[in-house]
């Protein structure tokens, strides 16, 4: 059986993944593939180009974080 995966979390499933930047942090990744659906798509191409990760927390939750530098 073949695993579905996320263009932006891989296998992480989008609805445990939460945003840790700009004005729609602590949204979860399904939350703005939902509701915002352009800033989904933007997201998908800075994690394309690499400035875009996701990390686990102490609380063993993750977090999408972007990257500063140009």
């Amino acid at each position: 059986m073949a695993v579905q995966t996320s263009p932006l979390t891989g296998i992480i499933a989008e609805e445990q993944v939460f945003l840790d930047f700009g004005e729609h942090e602590g949204k979860s990744i399904l939350e703005v593939q939902d509701t915002l659906p352009e800033y989904y798509s933007f997201l998908v191409e800075k994690k394309d180009e690499g400035t875009c990760m996701i990390r686990r927390n102490k609380d063993k939750s993750y977090r999408l974080y972007a990257s500063h530098t140009h």
